[in-house]
């Protein structure tokens, strides 16, 4: 008789201090060159907090989002420069939509309402944090409406390629970084109604010197743009509801998706950059909030409204794990290099995981 299931394992640690929802986390290098591990993790109360993976504390708060929520975090891999992005909403319930970009080497952008309730603009603001400074080095404002999680792709030295929402519902905005200039504004092609961008990832293949971009729509659809074509080389209905998250495996040529409804959906890039829905996955409740490809591609974890964050094997997308620690919605996790998993909640807990060590 088969020996039943091991049952799941408790976290390796609970961080607690953050006060509010966390809505964004990223494992990054340590700072100042001093190798050390840190987790950045992002709440609806605006703050961003700097964990150390060492002695399990913050090493830093920053606080300069006015309250707004922290939705994105991302790093850069030179430099000590963050940029910020915010979400200022001046109607109740505001900070519950999404709207924050942290990009540390280290770096931040605001986004707050413009005085005419037409629009909104995105400010972006690079800061120098080296050496306990906290300053603000350079800035430009941008156009942009939406909800949606922007994606870095490393250029050159010192350069740097930014895909946020654009000026129309329905559009992107590509920028080259520092120097500001727009590369050029992606918009859906002739009769297609995607509805607006709700997540981003720029990649560039080894073989490649273009760089593309895939957008997970409001109408379910993932989208691969030439940016250097301006155009669409594929588009593929996905979910029948936004997707609120999606991860690409460059080497495998292979994605995820998650939306609001009861299914992941799994999809590959041919060489001819066609875009294939491969298969989907059943969920046991609806409602994906995020989902990361651990960096060995080995497995995955998804962020779930029902408190859970499940675990599976990216290959076969064979159930490993569901782990059940949450009290409340899991809004986002994330992957260290090591196999680390966090995961950030609405209880206000970060709750870190060593499942399935990378070999």
């Amino acid at each position: 008789m088969a020996a039943p299931p091991l049952p799941p394992p408790d976290p390796q640690f609970v961080l607690r201090g953050t006060q509010s929802a966390v809505h964004a986390l990223h494992f990054c290098g340590g700072a100042q060159g001093q190798g050390h591990p840190l987790l950045l993790s992002g709440s609806l109360s605006g703050l961003v907090h700097i964990w150390s993976l060492q002695t399990w504390r913050t090493v830093a708060t920053l606080d300069g989002h006015g309250g707004q929520c922290v939705t994105w975090l991302q790093t850069l891999s030179q430099g000590h420069q963050l940029l910020r992005f915010r979400w200022h909403d001046g109607l109740s319930g505001g900070p519950h939509r999404p709207g924050a970009l942290l990009v540390p080497s280290f770096g931040v952008q605001d986004v707050h309402k413009a005085h005419s309730c037409q629009g909104r603009d995105l400010k972006l603001c690079l800061w120098d944090l080296a050496e306990g400074r906290n300053a603000v080095v350079d800035s430009v404002c941008l156009e942009s409406v939406g909800f949606c999680r922007s994606s870095v792709l490393a250029g050159g030295q010192q350069h740097w390629m930014l895909a946020v929402p654009g000026r129309g519902s329905d559009e992107v905005q590509i920028l080259e970084m520092p120097s500001k200039t727009s590369v050029c504004t992606l918009k859906p092609e002739a009769g297609a109604k995607p509805g607006m961008p709700m997540c981003l990832e720029l990649w560039q293949a080894d073989s490649s010197p273009r760089p593309l971009l895939l957008a997970g729509y409001e109408d379910g659809s993932v989208a691969l743009w030439d940016i250097s074509e301006r155009k669409v080389c594929s588009r593929i209905a996905c979910h029948t509801e936004p997707i609120m998250g999606l991860d690409f495996d460059s080497q495998k040529a292979r994605g995820i998706s998650g939306s609001a409804e009861k299914a992941l959906a799994v999809w590959s890039l041919d060489e001819q950059q066609t875009l294939q829905v491969c298969r989907t996955h059943e969920l046991t409740n609806p409602g994906i909030a995020d989902v990361k490809i651990r960096p060995d591609r080995k497995i995955l974890a998804t962020a779930g409204w029902d408190h859970r964050i499940r675990v599976f094997h990216w290959r076969t997308m064979k159930p490993l794990a569901v782990l059940a620690f949450h009290s409340a919605t899991v809004h986002c996790v994330a992957f260290a290099t090591d196999g680390l998993l966090a995961a950030g909640s609405r209880d206000q807990r970060i709750s870190v995981w060593s499942l399935y060590p990378c070999t």
